[in-house]
């Protein structure tokens, strides 16, 4: 979408550079891509080049699991997972994003998902970094895995837009977790009352853009006090948003949601989980 392309079809150039201008020019410091399978951590990995401020993930969703079957041997694409991390040490900052989607499985079946998001946790203690994590209505085997693999997780991680049940968010902390906030997170009204009951210190803010935008028909959009212009992808203007395309700069919609629920003041809030951040991905950089 960046390039301009959605579905498929090319509605306008290329503006990334435009986009990662808007993000620091709206005060992000860092910006982690997210990676979802052995081709996407290599592009992640070429966009990291541009910018001594981007850095990025390497790992297979679990959607996408099954490109280890369909490799020509699973070690073999494992391997090559391990290469990338071992050859970008200063750009990959987390293994992932990896885990479980039961919401999905028409992509890929419980059983590779559940397979290769065990053997994938063990990259997380080769290489002393944490998990990216996804998780879609199966919290209790996402949740056995970790358990039973407490070597494998000591580097911690996030479990990223998360959308579950209190009690499930209480579990994901107990075991050393953040959890992950964006517009995704806060489509009802139950996961407003969920993410404002969560304690500050284990939660992160995030877009997964070019998704998970708050829309304005979602409760939480009414939180939102940092509003910006957009067009449509037909009528593209150089320097302009792209509506319904989600980008790095519309974090501070969630700090503005977030800073809503809790009642606190977003300086302040945004500066604790800046430095969540920081403790999580970035400690020895």
């Amino acid at each position: 979408m960046f390039k301009g392309i959605y579905n498929g079809n090319k509605k306008h150039k290329e503006d990334l550079e435009d986009v990662l201008e808007r993000a620091w020019k709206n005060d992000l410091k860092k910006i982690i891509i997210t990676s979802g399978s052995l081709n996407d951590s290599i592009e992640a990995l070429k966009i990291a080049s541009l910018s001594e401020n981007l850095y990025c993930t390497v790992g297979c969703h679990p959607t996408r699991c099954d490109e280890f079957t369909k490799a020509k041997n699973p070690e073999v694409y494992l391997n090559s997972l391990t290469e990338l991390i071992k050859n970008n040490r200063s750009k990959v900052v987390a293994i992932g994003e990896c885990g479980l989607d039961n919401q999905r499985l028409h992509f890929c079946s419980k059983e590779i998902q559940e397979k290769y998001f065990e053997i994938q946790l063990k990259l997380s203690e080769d290489f002393n970094l944490p998990l990216f994590l996804h998780c879609r209505d199966a919290a209790p085997t996402f949740i056995d895995i970790l358990k039973r693999n407490p070597n494998f997780i000591k580097s911690g991680g996030v479990v990223h837009s998360f959308d579950g049940s209190l009690n499930e968010a209480k579990d994901i902390i107990n075991l050393g977790f953040y959890i992950g906030i964006n517009g995704c997170s806060l489509r009802t009204d139950d996961n407003l009352k969920t993410i404002s009951e969560l304690p500050i210190n284990r939660l992160m803010l995030e877009t997964d853009c070019p998704w998970c935008e708050i829309k304005q028909t979602h409760p939480s959009y009414s939180y939102v006090q940092t509003k910006f212009n957009s067009v449509k992808k037909e009528k593209f203007i150089d320097g302009s948003m792209v509506k319904g395309r989600n980008e790095p700069s519309t974090i501070r919609q969630v700090l503005d949601v977030l800073a809503s629920l809790k009642k606190e003041d977003p300086v302040l809030l945004g500066n604790q989980i800046y430095q969540n951040t920081m403790d999580l991905f970035f400690k020895d950089k």
